[in-house]
């Protein structure tokens, strides 16, 4: 099973500082047909203006990915991290038994894109934890890099969930094949230009949602950057 979710049928809220596009239903979007696939519970795409952001809130029992596009993600949490991410690094906040935060864009004259994503843990009540590894273009050019698992391999982040997340760039005659188990769920977000997966074209912004499938297969990407997800179903 393939299915496509295109850009605009995501929500959408636009909050003046911060405008942001809901793969899954969240906050005051709500759509009972989209609230997650496996446990992939969120994938906003947000623009902060500059000199805004997030003011400090909590979360619990969530791993918590961030993935710049654009710009700098300034972060600053209860654990002590004070850091900037940039386009290129990956960072893992496991929220566990609670943590609070903030998220700005201290940029005066350029926005932050970024991507929140939301995956639901296999463990609950643990110690908070954060990670933040540097991912480069090198290492995704024509292939899917794996950027966060449990257990953290190939030098991935680690994160508490059963799910991998991977990360590409393809354009031209680069293809890549990742073999799926059938009894898992897969989502395919594009993150920007166009991609064709297995076969159906997706532009920037869209999603493939796939279960019962053995076979990811990516191909005639023109300037294309691409998430992929290996899910619990």
């Amino acid at each position: 099973m393939l299915q496509i979710r295109r850009s605009d049928a995501r929500g959408y809220a636009d909050h003046g500082w911060l405008k942001s596009f809901h793969s899954f239903s969240f906050a005051d979007y709500f759509d009972p047909a989209w609230m997650g696939w496996g446990n992939l519970r969120v994938i906003n795409e947000d623009r902060i203006a500059p000199g805004t952001g997030f003011g400090t809130h909590g979360h619990r029992d969530m791993e918590i990915i961030s993935y710049v596009l654009q710009g700098n993600l300034a972060h600053k949490d209860s654990m002590g991290n004070v850091k900037g991410i940039p386009p290129g690094d990956v960072q893992r906040m496991s929220a566990g038994s609670g943590v609070r935060h903030s998220e700005f864009n201290h940029a005066p004259n350029s926005t932050t894109h970024f991507l929140q994503i939301w995956i639901e843990p296999n463990v609950t009540g643990i110690e908070p934890g954060y990670e933040q590894k540097s991912f480069a273009d090198d290492q995704k050019r024509g292939k899917l890099r794996l950027v966060a698992s449990n257990g953290g391999a190939q030098g991935a982040v680690h994160i508490n969930a059963d799910a991998a997340m991977y990360a590409g760039l393809f354009d031209g005659a680069e293809t890549a094949e990742l073999a799926l188990n059938p009894a898992r769920k897969t989502y395919v977000h594009l993150v920007r230009g166009s991609l064709e997966v297995n076969g159906e074209t997706l532009q920037g912004g869209d999603a493939a949602v796939l279960a019962a499938e053995s076979q990811l297969q990516l191909a005639n990407g023109k300037d294309a950057e691409v998430l992929v997800f290996d899910l619990a179903a």
